[in-house]
């Protein structure tokens, strides 16, 4: 028996919230450093978490001792069919919820996973991959590897399975806190889902600020939607938004709301609104850069206009008490629809305002003086030359 080995403070330590880190790479470092310190050789552990994610299936930590740091890797839904994936321990934990061990010490050794001879060439002599059972019934993975010769003895398996237990609350916490940023990122954009988990949660609950309004419509959807079945309309719809709002997004722009086939979305005003309005055109420009690329593969083109303005708005949560939406409200919003309307009016895919134009030095194309429906004044609109 190893006399040194002391498993309890690292125990102690999670049970009592692993402070004071605050992220999950963090939590896996100092675990390990603190489980090495306590006399369990190992020498490579690995977490595996699934999330809830339009896009990842989940999340992968490694941390190595010869490396001192922790690697976290992201991975999509289509893992699950990948031949990694199939031909790994993890999966069998995943779905068939029990501990795989393989002592690579031993010549006998099955070396049933490609991963246990990259393992055994880097001087791992016992491999453990066991399940961490979340409260809701989840199952996620954990590996851990040795290089100690003879592999994990019987009182350090022990010591490592008293690990478990306080170790599976803190990725299930962490697991559970990353899922809700990822939920309302999803639904509510990655600045509207922070304000919400910072609390800021009460109808009327809100802030004034400037920004730059993107509005954007699919024209003629009703016939559109009348040749084509609904799921084939929600893959076109899809296809439009991803070309529509992409480059919002990567612009840094905010989708605030999906209006049927049409969007709202906001770039805020920093020190410079000219920054905002630079910001909101170049993602305008590859929209319809992207539009017309998947025209080119489309028999009937889609058409679609944008609509950009600049204006002071309310951005906050409004509806009934017990369903609320965070979004924006004002005039400046309102007018950037009835922006965007004129497009089709006035054959041209993009229409900025006055207020916009002028934040930009750059030659434009005046399209006249016109009234917007629902607003009194007058207002000079542009589009590119």
């Amino acid at each position: 028996m190893n006399a040194r080995l002391d498993i309890q403070p690292v125990v102690d330590w999670l049970i009592e919230g692993a402070r004071p880190w605050r992220l999950p790479r963090d939590v896996l470092l100092d675990t390990c450093r603190r489980t090495l310190a306590a006399g369990l050789p190992i020498h490579r552990v690995g977490v595996f978490v699934r999330t809830l994610h339009p896009n990842l299936l989940g999340r992968a930590f490694i941390w190595q001792a010869d490396k001192g740091a922790v690697e976290m890797t992201e991975a999509g839904h289509d893992l699950l069919e990948s031949e990694a994936f199939l031909k790994s321990p993890i999966r069998v934990v995943f779905e068939e919820h029990v501990e795989v061990r393989r002592r690579l010490a031993d010549a006998a050794c099955p070396m049933d996973f490609p991963i246990l001879e990259d393992l055994r060439r880097e001087g791992a002599t016992d491999f453990v991959a066991v399940p961490l059972r979340f409260i809701n019934g989840e199952v996620h993975a954990a590996s851990f590897a040795t290089r100690r010769a003879g592999g994990f003895r019987d009182d350090e398996l022990a010591a490592l399975h008293r690990l478990i237990a306080p170790f599976t609350r803190m990725v299930e916490i962490f697991g559970n806190m990353q899922k809700a940023r990822n939920i309302l990122d999803a639904y509510l954009g990655p600045n509207a889902g922070q304000k919400v988990l910072a609390g800021q949660i009460k109808r009327g609950d809100g802030q004034d600020i400037n920004a730059v309004i993107w509005f954007c419509d699919l024209r003629d959807s009703t016939p559109l939607a009348d040749s084509m079945s609904r799921r084939e309309f929600l893959a076109l719809l899809n296809d439009y938004f991803e070309c529509m709002l992409g480059p919002v997004l990567e612009q840094g722009g905010e989708v605030l709301r999906f209006i049927g086939d049409a969007a709202l979305a906001i770039f805020p005003v920093g020190e410079h609104p000219a920054e905002a309005c630079a910001k909101a055109l170049a993602a305008a420009r590859e929209a319809l850069v992207r539009m017309d690329k998947l025209n080119q593969t489309r028999s009937r083109p889609l058409r679609s206009g944008i609509g950009l303005h600049l204006g002071e708005l309310t951005y906050g949560n409004i509806g009934t008490p017990s369903r609320i939406e965070f979004t924006v409200i004002g005039a400046a919003a309102n007018e950037a629809a009835r922006i965007e309307a004129l497009c089709k009016v006035l054959k041209v895919d993009l229409i900025v305002s006055e207020r916009v134009a002028n934040a930009l030095p750059q030659p434009w194309r005046s399209l006249g003086v016109h009234t917007l429906r629902g607003v009194g004044d007058k207002m000079e609109l542009f589009t590119l030359p």
